[in-house]
Parts: structure tokens; sequence; C-alpha cells
């Protein structure tokens, strides 16, 4: 297994390298060269049988088989629910996904767990030490923060925007008690966020100084991971079964993993709903075809309050077959002008791709919070009630629709308990999370200020 960049400019390099250096070096996202064929989940596999046999597949010679089974073991083990994904049904054909299950009650665990067993095993065995950088909307940087926490051969660095996110998804990002996690919060929004880091990746000589990696969803490992929960969705409704799939949409990650899904034959066709809030970048940038970034609308699902999707470069590589220089010409028109057109010969193959966009208001969300709970009986998180809505929205004609839930209403107190009038129970495994010291630091968006802080730490 070799990957390449999206950009066309970087050598092929293996698995493990494509994971642990995040971003390729001319700027691109890593991709497989070719799709491996895997066969689909069986009933009677367990999660981690399934993970072991699709991660080692897209890691090749990289790792062993034995090694993979032994991270996928310690990884899942940690989940509250031996099925790690589970199924809960909604309504006639109608089912959620619960992805909360995790340490940090969102969907963000199941690829980050991983991450963290892979990179303890590569360093440990490379005898080497780490930087890792990670911006974050709300879930990524909790996740990041219990999968390297105490880490030995790792110094974790989380971005995120001040006071744009829950308290309770900071609280699992600065309550770890380990000096190996560094929480800045930064005056600005998610989007500075993410381009800082990407800017830190585009300095080849700070990468090199501080052999820095990064665990946002532009990661290979997470989009390889996150690829087995749509797999085993499949193998628990039936092989032959048609699927739809609607993704709370953010970074596109979550979506991507399952158009992955259905290159390597873990699913039975794609047909794929991305659900957005008031940040509809992601719908006109599929509708019609512009690159475009606005100011970020805050919303009660501020995980997805994001302008341009990282991993739309990867869909774009696809539907301009695999043409590096066609995405290369796009990023940089966008980055020069602030805005591009996507060419003619990708907006049909982006079409025909099987992915559609529901743009989902404020008010909807909240309405749909409430007719979860008399539906269900239950509560359900701002960014599950995204997908729900444009499920409810939105008709099919497949056999069954999956809404991935994302996180768990308690990350969401306040929103969850002003819109149903019902406070969110925290599983027993975190009901004291509250309790909990916090340690960040408040920075300004400056690029060279969070470099030199990192490296101060190196």
């Amino acid at each position: 297994m070799r990957y390449v960049s999206t950009r066309g400019l970087a050598e092929p390099v293996d698995f493990v390298t494509a994971c642990m250096a995040g971003l390729a070096p001319d700027g691109g996202l890593y991709i497989p060269e070719s799709w491996p064929q895997i066969a689909p989940a069986g009933p009677t596999e367990t999660y981690a049988e399934v993970a072991t046999r699709v991660l080692s597949a897209f890691a090749g010679d990289s790792l062993s088989a034995t090694a993979v089974h032994t991270m996928c073991t310690a990884a899942y083990g940690r989940f509250s629910h031996h099925s790690v994904a589970p199924l809960v049904q909604t309504g006639p054909n109608a089912f959620i996904m619960e992805l909360h299950h995790g340490p940090t009650l969102a969907f963000k665990d199941v690829a980050m767990q991983f991450i963290g067993e892979l990179y303890e095993h590569v360093l440990s065995t490379r005898q080497e030490t780490m930087r890792v950088v990670c911006a974050t909307s709300g879930d990524t940087g909790g996740a990041a923060a219990s999968a390297f926490a105490g880490r030995k051969n790792i110094e974790l660095f989380i971005l995120h925007p001040h006071e744009r996110i829950s308290p309770v998804q900071r609280q699992f990002m600065t309550t770890t008690g380990q000096s190996n996690i560094h929480n800045l919060a930064v005056l600005g929004d998610f989007d500075a966020c993410q381009n800082m880091v990407k800017a830190m990746f585009a300095d080849p000589n700070f990468v090199q100084a501080v052999n820095l990696s990064g665990v946002n969803s532009i990661n290979w490992a997470r989009i390889a991971a996150q690829s087995v929960y749509y797999a085993t969705a499949q193998a628990a409704l039936g092989p032959e079964r048609a699927l739809r799939f609607i993704v709370p949409s953010g970074n596109m990650g979550d979506a991507f993993a399952g158009y992955v899904a259905v290159r390597c034959g873990l699913l039975n066709g794609l047909d794929m709903l991305c659900a957005v809030n008031e940040n509809r970048a992601l719908a006109d940038l599929l509708e019609a075809g512009r690159m475009q970034p606005a100011p970020a609308v805050q919303t009660p699902s501020p995980a997805m309050d994001i302008s341009i999707p990282s991993n739309f470069e990867r869909l774009l590589f696809e539907a301009a077959g695999r043409q590096g220089d066609t995405v290369r010409t796009v990023y940089e028109t966008y980055k020069q002008s602030g805005a591009a057109q996507l060419p003619e010969q990708v907006t049909g193959p982006l079409k025909c791709m099987g992915l559609n966009v529901q743009a989902i208001t404020n008010a909807e969300t909240e309405t749909e919070m409430r007719r979860m709970q008399d539906l269900t009986g239950t509560l359900i998180c701002p960014h599950t009630a995204v997908g729900t809505a444009a499920a409810h929205r939105h008709a099919s004609a497949s056999d069954a629709d999956v809404v991935l839930a994302t996180a768990h209403a308690a990350k969401f107190p306040e929103t969850v308990s002003e819109v149903t009038g019902q406070v969110p129970a925290f599983p027993a495994r975190c009901a004291d999370l509250e309790a909990r010291a916090e340690q960040f630091e408040i920075v300004e968006a400056d690029l060279v200020g969070i470099k030199n802080f990192i490296q101060a730490r190196s």
C-alpha cells in the first residue's frame, strides 16, 4: 500500500509515513494510490476484528497484522458499549448509529483511540519523540487529549476557538492533568485555528525542527478508522440492504470515510446525505461548484461551524480523475484570490458520486431536538439533530436510513436543557468531569507566537 498526495508533487509513501506526517510536503492530503478491496464485515465479527482487517489492508506491509490487532483491541476495549457503534431503531427503517460510547462521548474517539495506539507503537519502536498539533471546533481536541494523555513520546498542542465551544467540550480537553497536553484558547474562530495549523505544515523547517504531526481529519488514519463503522452498520442491517447514511458534516472526514468504505467494497453502494447547519459553504460548494469562504455563523451545533471543509480536497481529487495538477490549481487560486470556481470537468463527476447536501437552520435544529424527544423519549445532541432533521426532510428510496449520532447529549447540556427542558445526565464514566481542574491559556490568533510556544516546549 502506497499513499499519494492530492496535489501530485510529493513522493508516494507508506501508511505509517502518511499517518505520522498528517499533510504531504506539497500541502496536499494523502490518499491511497489505489483502493484495496476488503471483504465486507461478517455478522459474527466483533468491532475490533473488523477494524483489524480493514486497517491491516490500509497499512499494507508497514505494520504487521499482529501489531494492528493489538492496537485495535486496546483502542476499542476502552468503549463503554461492546459493539462500539451500536444501532438504535427510531422508526420504520430508521436508525441512529451511536458513535458516542468512547471516553469523551464523541465520534472522534473511534479514530483517535486507534491513533494514540498507532503513534505510541511507532514512536516507541523508533525511539523518537513528536509534537502533535490539533485544531478543533469542539470534539477533536477532547478525543486527542484522551488518546495522548500521559504518552511519554508525544507533546500535544490543541488550538480551539475561545468561548466558541461548549464548556463540556472544553473540559474534556483541559482536565487530563497530564503535562504533555497543552491547550490554547485562540481569540478567533475555528477557521483561524485550522489555517494556522495548515500554515505550520507549510513551513518545512518548522516541521523538521519540532518533528511535527497533526491529528485533524486531514490525517489519513482518521479516515481509515472511521470507515470501519460503515462496514459494521452494513453487516448489522444486512449485506444486501440498500442504506442511506445521513452524516452531520463539518470538515467532511466522516462523510469521506463513507466514500472510502464504498470504494473498498465494505458498503453496498453509496447513498449519503451530508447535513450542514447555517454554515452552508459545503452546500454551496457541491451545488454551485464555487469555493468561497464566509464568516462562521454561531449555531447550536458549534463543531460544524466551519467554512471550507478540509476533506473536500480528497473528494475533489477523486472527481478530477486523480489529477493532482487540477487540485493544485484550484487551491492555489483559492489561496491567492480567496475564492475559486471548480472546473467543469469535476463538477459533473461530483454530482454523480452519491453525495447530497441538506442545510438545516438553527430553528429547525431546535425543533428536531424536541421532535426526537417526543418520538423516542431520549435526548440527542444538536449535531445529531441536524442529521435527523435532514433525514426527516429529505425523502429516500433506500431500505433504511442511518443517521450518525456524533456526540452524546451531555456534551451540550446548556443547549439541550434550554431546548427540551431536560438536563442530560453524564454517563457514570465521566460523572466527575465538571469537578476536575482545568488548564488552558488564552492566546491571540498569532501564528508566530503559537509556533514559538510549541518550539519552546520541544
